[in-house]
């Protein structure tokens, strides 16, 4: 069973998760990938007060923080995930986190996920996973912090299908840090993002199988954090090298405005300019990028597809 109908997924986390990786694993193992994990996550009693001390819930209005606390008080589960390390520049990944239908609309375009989170308020999205889950997200408070940030999401989901004789539902409340980290040896950028996560399921029952599922549930939403990660890198070098390629993406995107794509394409010509500084005189920049925008969308959906899917794909 693929991650995006695992169990972890119809149970809500994938509101938890907001921008739930798409339905197939890597190709690569994930020792392969260009992200790498600092520690294994805890659920830990530690780890959950080191998480709500640094809640700013007094900075949280009152009508948003009403909502979450009931959450945070009675979560059925907590979590706090591993600590990715993402090789990405820094302006690529806030546009990420606070334009999440961005990159589910890359997915989209791409073909790797049936997932889709569209817009129906200010910081708020409607979200149907495809098989069965749907729910709606807020970003409810954002702030910097130093060089990095800090964002609180609050969910609410349900999942009707053939898998449960009754619809799950619950809500979730998402505490995500990011911040720089060490440079790679390459010189590439690199951040870091720290998620700590609460899921409270609606019912006794729902509780008690959350609880006996949690082992299940805690690996898989690993692993789609880690993949999303993989995803931004993958994104990020290729802003590095194909800058153009990106901007044209963006200019595919739907569920973002005109001012949004700018901001995009401007976000990948940055991260390559230091590249396009170092090429040769006389080399071409922007020739170069139009002959390999036409490549960027078998590049970036590669890790996702199958062969006969690219090859498909390629033809089209």
């Amino acid at each position: 069973m693929t991650i995006a109908r695992s169990w972890m997924v119809l149970a809500g986390v994938v509101v938890a998760l907001a921008a739930a990786m798409p339905p197939r694993p890597l190709k690569a193992d994930v020792a392969d990938g260009p992200a790498a994990r600092t520690d294994s996550g805890s659920s830990s009693r530690e780890s959950r007060r080191r998480a709500l001390e640094a809640f700013p819930l007094d900075r949280i209005p009152e009508p948003q923080r009403k909502a979450i606390e009931p959450c945070l008080r009675s979560a059925t589960l907590y979590r706090r995930m591993p600590v990715e390390i993402v090789a990405c520049d820094a302006a690529l990944i806030d546009f990420a986190l606070t334009r999440p239908e961005a990159i589910v609309d890359m997915w989209r375009v791409l073909g790797i996920s049936r997932l889709s989170l569209d817009p129906v308020g200010p910081r708020q999205w409607k979200l149907n996973d495809g098989y069965g889950t749907t729910g709606v997200l807020r970003l409810v408070h954002q702030e910097r912090q130093g060089r990095g940030g800090l964002l609180v999401f609050h969910g609410r989901g349900v999942y009707t299908g053939p898998l449960s004789p009754k619809n799950l539902t619950g809500s979730c409340v998402l505490l995500v840090r990011h911040g720089p980290a060490m440079p790679a040896a390459d010189g590439r950028e690199r951040q870091m993002i720290q998620i700590d996560s609460f899921l409270d399921m609606d019912g006794v029952g729902l509780e008690i199988v959350t609880r006996t599922r949690q082992p299940i549930i805690v690996r898989s939403a690993a692993s789609n954090l880690h993949e999303i990660c993989l995803f931004m890198t993958t994104l990020s070098d290729s802003a590095r090298t194909n800058p153009e390629g990106v901007a044209q993406l963006a200019g595919r995107l739907q569920q973002i405005d005109v001012a949004d794509r700018q901001t995009l394409a401007s976000i990948a010509r940055r991260a390559a300019q230091p590249a396009a500084n170092a090429m040769p005189q006389g080399v071409r920049r922007d020739a170069a990028d139009m002959a390999a925008a036409d490549r960027l969308q078998t590049e970036l959906a590669a890790r996702w597809l199958t062969a006969d899917e690219l090859d498909r794909m390629q033809r089209q």
